[in-house]
């Protein structure tokens, strides 16, 4: 299922690039990428406008929390309310966890391209499909041998100077840095305020902020030069793609309100203490109008001059 779903349409799907793109490796693994972006791109802008979205809702969020944080079945009443799920919150990794079968199906496939030994080139004869590339007029003999160099680079080898890792570890935060909502300056806040962050979402995405570069940027000291180049092509159209979507919200009207502020939406006991209010507002009212209706009027009289008195 592994072979047939991922390794093997990666391995065609490389191949066909390589001769329509003149058995040029490094071109093939560009192409290849901005594809793969291309594809999941409509699921990481919208799970990134999601992510903003709840950053944008946090005093509301942090507001039910602290006011309902004996009563969770309250709390995700509230929640409902607002528009705010803490299950889709925490899907914020979902398109890393997306890529992950295909860096692992990219490291295979690469070693099978690139690979010297009598065993490599089977199993890449195995994997290509002749009838496919024969709808394109490529046959695999004619990509064989893949020439697998770049400036300094063997493209099936680890960098030996270790500026692809870096570059690696550097695009990867930077992408970070715009894909995920900034959550360094909320957390200023609270501190300041004493207020303690409760949402488990933030937290994951703070940690993934800073786990996943130090990770691909190490993982890179061991993967094939080729893979690297992937990873620093997918996060630089990544850094892009943060930017588009950063603009995009910036252009939508804030449900906040005009100056920014975001106010905690009333609860039902808040509800009910307006109406009594509002109620008590208007007897009050009609009380007053009454005693205005019911008040005796006095008609002034007019004075009768002196000359009819005199007259009298």
């Amino acid at each position: 299922m592994w072979d047939t779903f991922i390794i093997n349409p990666m391995t065609n799907a490389l191949l066909l690039l390589l001769g329509v793109l003149g058995n040029n490796l490094i071109l093939a693994i560009t192409v290849f990428t901005v594809l793969l972006r291309l594809a999941t791109l409509p699921l990481n802008i919208r799970q990134q406008r999601s992510m903003m979205k709840t950053q944008k809702m946090q005093p509301q969020i942090r507001a039910i929390q602290q006011k309902y944080k004996d009563n969770p079945q309250k709390m995700q009443e509230e929640f409902a309310k607002i528009g705010y799920n803490p299950a889709e919150s925490l899907a914020g990794c979902l398109p890393m966890l997306i890529q992950m079968p295909i860096l692992f199906g990219l490291f295979q496939v690469l070693r099978f391209l690139l690979g010297t030994t009598p065993q490599s080139v089977f199993e890449l004869s195995q994997r290509a499909s002749e009838s496919f590339l024969g709808l394109f007029n490529i046959s695999l003999n004619s990509l064989l041998p893949i020439d697998s160099h770049f400036l300094w680079l063997n493209l099936g080898q680890p960098d030996p100077l270790f500026i692809l890792p870096i570059l690696v570890f550097v695009t990867m935060f930077i992408q970070s840095k715009y894909t995920t909502p900034s959550a360094a300056k909320q957390d200023d806040n609270d501190k300041k305020k004493g207020q303690q962050q409760d949402d488990p979402a933030a937290a994951m995405n703070k940690q993934m902020q800073y786990m996943m570069p130090v990770m691909f940027g190490f993982f890179s000291l061991q993967f094939q030069a080729g893979l690297s180049i992937y990873f620093v092509l997918s996060n630089i159209i990544g850094i892009g793609q943060g930017l588009y979507v950063r603009r995009l919200m910036a252009n939508e009207p804030d449900a906040s309100g005009a100056n920014g502020k975001v106010t905690p939406p009333p609860s039902s006991a808040d509800k009910a203490v307006k109406a009594v209010a509002e109620k008590s507002e208007k007897e009050t009212g009609n009380g007053r109008t009454e005693t205005t209706e019911n008040k005796p009027q006095h008609t002034a009289r007019k004075p009768t001059s002196k000359r009819k008195r005199r007259s009298a």
